[in-house]
């Protein structure tokens, strides 16, 4: 193969091409081997930007995934403004259209200038400088190029030329040269330093662009004067009014993300994460694309950030800064929706509230209940007590309370979990055991962080750290009749062969799981906390729990539907209190609105019940607060023929404290704080408070009396005139606690 010479005016230039040609012989074969075709070019082009869109296609985020340097996607020649096209020509490559790869008349110029000692622009052309972007070894070197350097470099332009499509050479070119900084090609720099597409730019930019091109780090003032010069080849006559002041400010403009929607960031590392384990990015055989499709939906994923918005807005007065909310698929576990953050602090924003670890409050109820219907220990019809109980710890007693601060007696376990009664769950939570409901919570995928002992009772009241994701995802599996699988980023169609196996399994069982949903679906059993005309109570079926920490730092509303799972967080990323938000004031006007948008047109039905189940009347009778009779579910071999539930057994007078208790007092906390509360139920108004034989006041029924612990073995009674109604011994333990320092 020879090199083609066009121009009638090649013959004068035979005596400097002559030793060119010689050299070029011996590399031309090694040169064309190494060569790439225009598709494989494509192929194997990464973008360091990872467009990520939703499950229908719509752009919804874009990731950086490689920080050496900034390339885009890659852009047409058909779509790259005609203006930048010329300007690029123009300085770079001025016969480009009409040279064969090398552009000899500039290569004699070069030479008779050097020899001259003159100066003049380069005779390197678009290919040749293509050539040396394809391939490091025709790359120039810091100390400049060698004799056969550029020989080589010729022979490998020639070559391009012969395979590729002139159009095809600039359009690489455009794509592939470096500009400024780490931006690598045209898109890049577009959407960089001028904020718009690369068929937007118009003639001015075009001229900066192209200077660039020529010295991607020069000066303001040099990349000011080279863009003129272009500017003026482009427009012969016109002059650069307002050139320097755009180069200036263009110039001062920092790398960012890309123009185009930006909704799911915290979903994003999510997503990315997945996709690596999926193989992506990992070899040449499995490179990361272009764009990625995952399982979000656009529109459900704007929905959720609004609506949270909104309620964080509403809140605002109330010492709320943010929220967290998650939309999961029942039957696939896809991830729809999720909004890691919307608070307005800068610092909650890093926060990604769906995968922080906060004390769920409530929303484990449901489970500890499941547990125990599972076992045959209790049935939505069995009794539970509502009342003041103490249960011993390794740091002391634990007393847990309700959220109005009173009790209900004797309930029902259908009302005690719709109502969210603290004290039955405990109870229930005793009756299963820490440990026992620890294995339960960590096969759910909860992952607590500690073995159940060490929550202790408080663990069926929310002591132990989760996840919104995981929470959610374990009330998905309350959707699925107890089956279990994890949350999914990534449509089968995109994981690929690579992507783990979905794995499945069952961890609760169906009837007990079916339970457990219908009260959370009724609106009467929750009556006693919520009201009749709450924000849980929706339209179409729907089950669903609140729960709020301890120092209520935390908020939460999970619940399904017959199609979705939502969960939802409100609080404060740094896990300071809120002010007076409670269940259904903080996160469950979310889940609720929410929920009645997915289901616009589409109402949720109610499941039907699995075998095992029987439904039956059941009848409350013989104790002053009974329920009113209903239908009720059992698993088969809990119903009895005739289901009447009678009085419980009468309670002690003495409601608080509890016969045997002991208490010990820390001499460092204030008096106040650790004064002893001495309660009774209705009764005559005649009844006091005796204490070691001495009268210590009058005792009515809700009027508690606080009494200032003293340490030692104390016997407490409730008289009636002179008859003792009740006693109970309790002890009190440790020094006496100091009194406050006057001021």
């Amino acid at each position: 193969m020879t090199l083609r010479v066009a121009g009638a005016r090649a013959g004068r230039r035979a005596p400097l091409a002559a030793p060119l040609v010689g050299i070029a012989l011996s590399l031309l074969t090694s040169a064309a081997f190494a060569l790439p075709t225009y598709q494989q070019i494509r192929q194997a082009y990464t973008p360091s930007d990872l467009t990520l869109l939703d499950r229908h296609g719509q752009p919804i985020q874009t990731l950086r995934i490689d920080h050496q340097a900034r390339r885009l996607s890659w852009v047409g020649l058909q779509d790259i403004s005609p203006a930048l096209r010329t300007a690029i020509v123009l300085s770079e490559d001025q016969r480009f259209w009409a040279h064969s790869g090398v552009d000899w008349r500039a290569v004699a110029a070069s030479a008779w200038a050097n020899a001259w000692n003159q100066r003049t622009r380069g005779a390197s052309t678009v290919t040749m400088q293509l050539a040396g972007l394809l391939d490091e070894a025709q790359a120039r070197p810091a100390d400049g190029r060698s004799l056969t350097g550029k020989v080589r470099q010729a022979v490998a332009a020639t070559e391009l030329e012969r395979r590729w499509r002139k159009s095809d050479i600039l359009e690489a070119y455009l794509n592939l040269v470096p500009f400024r900084g780490e931006l690598v090609g045209l898109h890049a720099l577009s959407l960089t330093l001028f904020d718009k597409h690369p068929s937007g730019l118009d003639a001015q930019e075009s001229a900066i662009a192209a200077a660039l091109v020529r010295g991607p780090n020069a000066a303001p003032a040099v990349v000011s004067q080279r863009a003129c010069q272009v500017l003026r080849q482009m427009q012969p006559g016109h002059g650069c009014a307002g050139l320097s002041l755009l180069v200036q400010s263009t110039l001062r403009r920092k790398g960012g993300m890309p123009m185009g929607e930006q909704a799911a960031p915290h979903a994003a590392r999510q997503i990315l994460q997945a996709a690596r384990d999926a193989g992506m990015g990992q070899s040449a055989q499995r490179p990361w694309p272009a764009t990625l499709r995952t399982t979000l939906d656009a529109g459900m994923q704007r929905l959720a950030t609004q609506l949270l918005k909104q309620q964080l807005a509403e809140l605002g007065r109330r010492d709320v800064e943010d929220g967290a909310v998650i939309v999961l698929d029942n039957a696939t576990g896809e991830v729809l929706a999720w909004v890691g953050s919307a608070g307005s602090l800068a610092s909650a924003r890093e926060v990604d509230g769906v995968i922080a670890r906060r004390q769920p409050g409530s929303t484990l109820k449901p489970f500890v209940y499941e547990l125990a219907f599972e076992r045959r220990l209790l049935t939505p019809a069995s009794l539970l007590d509502d009342s003041p109980v103490q249960l011993p710890t390794t740091n002391g007693l634990y007393t847990p309370q309700n959220y109005d601060r009173s009790f209900k007696g004797w309930v029902s376990v259908r009302q005690a979990l719709g109502s969210s009664l603290n004290i039955p769950a405990v109870r229930t939570g005793a009756m299963l055991g820490e440990q026992a409901l620890a294995q339960r919570l960590n096969a759910l995928g909860l992952a607590l962080k500690e073995p159940g002992g060490f929550y202790g009772p408080g663990l069926a009241l929310g002591s132990a750290e989760v996840t919104l994701r995981d929470l959610a995802n374990a009330y998905r599996a309350l959707a699925q009749q107890g089956q279990w699988s994890p949350v999914r980023w990534l449509p089968a169609s995109t994981a690929g062969s690579t992507s783990p196996p979905q794995t499945t399994r069952r961890v609760m069982q169906a009837p007990a799981v079916y339970q457990v949903t219908h009260i959370l679906a009724d609106n009467s059993a929750r009556a006693t906390t919520f009201g009749l005309d709450s924000q849980l109570a929706t339209r179409g079926f729907t089950a669903v729990k609140t729960g709020t920490s301890k120092d209520m730092r935390d908020n939460w509303c999970l619940g399904y539907s017959e199609r979705y799972t939502v969960g939802v967080w409100v609080g404060n990323a740094s896990g300071a209190p809120m002010q007076a938000v409670s269940g259904t004031t903080g996160a469950a006007p979310v889940w609720s609105r929410l929920m009645a948008e997915l289901h616009r047109g589409h109402p949720s039905r109610a499941p039907a019940a699995p075998a095992g189940l029987i439904e039956q009347p059941v009848q409350f009778t013989g104790w002053a607060q009974a329920e009113p009779a209903r239908q009720e579910w059992f698993i088969q071999g809990t119903q009895q023929a005739v289901w009447r539930v009678q009085s419980p057994p009468a309670r002690r007078a003495i409601l608080n404290p509890q016969d045997g208790a002991i208490y010990a007092l820390d001499p460092d906390i204030p008096p106040q704080v650790q004064r002893l509360t001495f309660e009774t139920g209705a009764g005559n108004t005649r009844r006091s408070w005796w204490l070691d034989g001495k009268h210590l006041g009058p005792a009515h029924g809700g009027q508690a009396l606080r009494w200032l612990p003293w340490p030692g073995r104390h016997t407490l009674e409730l008289r009636e005139g002179r008859t003792v109604i009740d006693r109970i011994r309790f002890e009190v333990r440790g020094a006496a606690p100091r009194a406050p320092a006057k001021s």
